[in-house]
């Protein structure tokens, strides 16, 4: 049986990976799925750590060969898009963003959750929406978790974004997971990914050899 990276080799994969909250493992799952689907990385909007970036984490987790474009947005702060950017007197304008011109498959990872302000009007789910690109939503366990995870996925679901995986970083109780996974639509793929507990390359590429499929 051929995986979904082997047939869909044809069609150009472009996912926006969001998370329902902060310190989720966006940025470890961004650099499975730009290993998994031989993509392009590009992060919109780097808030903060600035010497280590998230795109300089991506090249160091996969390999000089993985191409990150330039991110649109650099605040020195780390702290809330619309907040780093209002300390700079920087006005961060959704009608700058546009995707990287490429004819590879491309993850973009996002800034925190879906309502994560970027100026006084605009949150990283308009920033989606403008993009017109499906979704891959990151789920880590902790206390109001489900919650999270529910909204995030009504937010979706209210301005018709696709949200094309699910994504379980980690180990989650067996109760919690089964009342996640049985209020996503049902073409919602899930993909589970173990706790890591040393983030290096040769950990990357085997938790991305181990996903024979994306389901």
């Amino acid at each position: 049986m051929k995986t979904e990276l082997e047939t869909q080799s044809c069609e150009q994969k472009i996912l926006f990976v969001t998370g329902i909250g902060t310190e989720v493992g966006k940025t470890v799952c961004s650099a499975i799925l730009t290993e998994y689907f031989k993509a392009d990385y590009w992060k919109p909007i780097q808030s903060g750590d600035l010497h280590f970036s998230d795109s300089m984490k991506i090249k160091n987790w996969i390999g000089d060969n993985v191409i990150c474009h330039p991110e649109r947005y650099r605040l020195q702060l780390a702290a809330s898009p619309h907040q780093s950017a209002l300390e700079e007197g920087v006005l961060i304008d959704l009608n700058e963003f546009n995707l990287p011109e490429t004819r590879n498959n491309l993850i973009v990872e996002g800034a925190g959750g879906l309502m994560v302000p970027l100026n006084d009007n605009d949150f990283i789910i308009d920033l989606i929406e403008k993009l017109s690109i499906p979704t891959a939503l990151v789920v880590r366990n902790y206390l109001g978790c489900i919650n999270h995870t529910l909204l995030s996925v009504l937010a979706l679901h209210q301005r018709k974004i696709k949200l094309e995986y699910l994504i379980l970083n980690g180990n989650f109780p067996p109760d919690t997971e089964r009342i996640i996974c049985e209020n996503i639509p049902p073409e919602t793929k899930i993909l589970r990914i173990p706790d890591l507990e040393n983030i290096t390359r040769e950990n990357i590429k085997r938790i991305t050899n181990e996903l024979k499929k994306i389901k």
